[in-house]
């Protein structure tokens, strides 16, 4: 096991192992993550992730959300809720309050969140998501680990993002800027004397109108990219009014976690097509591994075709291309 230097947590486990095991369940290899530890649990073939944590309140809380198969989480919550590892909390997270409170992060329910993701990559779209979230459905997304999809690797995204789909059918929009529509319109705001915040905002009005056909909602929180008056201009131009907050590391809210997951995803799926497509791996951000792709798809395929998988206004392109592009 993983060193722990949380002595009682380290003890929770080792209770909860024991439990398990004289329930005839396996558990498995052990790793440390923020703020617990998370560990494999197998029986008659069914396995998953069992994690246990503690939360900002300090109480010991166990996630069973990773296991996936409802059978191996209803005879694991009997057995510890039953087993020597309950004299300790054995709970669920608390279900967040629909009341407005004093966090700017979390000001009450409805909400919708918005995200984008692949900004910040040489290739590929720009994806911008939009999730509608209840009181009930925050807390069911909060209980099957939706975080901030910066902290989740690509694998967890991808099952996140089905869950998030599946809790939040009818709730959830998604606007995609393929790499030539990108480029496109990159060019018309450019010669109008707008950047890329101007398509961001027109990108998250786009999400939150179409969310709002579907959906009832005044309240609207994003991460803070530019004047939030982008937004709700655009929005105004739809006849579309609700009250907007931009704020830094908006991920925070269940809500935007949720739209960054999506946005993540479909990112994530339109990378893996594109690199089908064109028989290479076209890899994310901007790197010198970014530099060396470009070199190699520009071998291949020439300069022009970069229009259709890169956002061509990058330093990458003049570095490969130089001037004459």
């Amino acid at each position: 096991m993983t060193e722990l230097n949380d002595e009682t947590l380290k003890e929770f486990y080792e209770r909860v192992k024991s439990t398990l095991l004289a329930n005839g369940f396996t558990p498995g290899s052990c790793r440390r993550i923020d703020f617990g530890l998370q560990f494999t649990v197998s029986r008659e073939g069914k396995i998953g992730l069992l994690r246990i944590y503690r939360n900002l309140r300090g109480t010991i809380r166990i996630d069973p959300s990773q296991l996936k198969d409802a059978d191996l989480i209803r005879d694991i919550r009997q057995i510890l809720d039953a087993g020597p590892a309950a004299t300790l909390p054995v709970t669920e997270p608390p279900a967040v309050s629909g009341k407005k409170s004093g966090d700017p992060y979390n000001p009450g329910y409805p909400i919708i969140g918005t995200d984008e993701s692949g900004k910040g990559d040489y290739f590929g779209p720009l994806v911008v998501a939009a999730v509608y979230i209840d009181e009930q459905s925050a807390a069911e997304l909060r209980t099957i680990g939706v975080r901030d999809s910066k902290t989740c690797t690509n694998t967890e995204i991808r099952l996140l993002a089905e869950e998030i789909k599946h809790l939040c059918a009818g709730r959830f929009a998604i606007v995609e800027f393929s790499p030539e529509d990108y480029n496109q319109l990159y060019e018309q705001l450019r010669s109008e004397g707008k950047n890329l915040n101007t398509m961001l905002a027109w990108g998250h009005a786009k999400a939150i109108e179409e969310l709002l056909g579907k959906v009832d909602c005044h309240f609207a929180l994003c991460d803070k990219f530019g004047d939030e008056r982008l937004i709700r201009g655009k929005l105004r131009k739809k006849g579309k009014t609700l009250r907007l907050i931009q704020l830094p590391r908006a991920e925070q809210n269940i809500a935007v976690a949720a739209a960054s997951i999506l946005a993540r995803a479909r990112f994530l799926e339109k990378m893996e097509a594109m690199s089908e497509r064109c028989g290479m791996m076209f890899p994310r951000g901007a790197s010198t591994g970014v530099l060396v792709a470009v070199k190699q798809f520009v071998a291949r395929s020439g300069p022009h075709d970069l229009f259709f998988v890169a956002k061509l206004h990058f330093r990458t392109t003049e570095d490969v291309l130089g001037d004459g592009r």
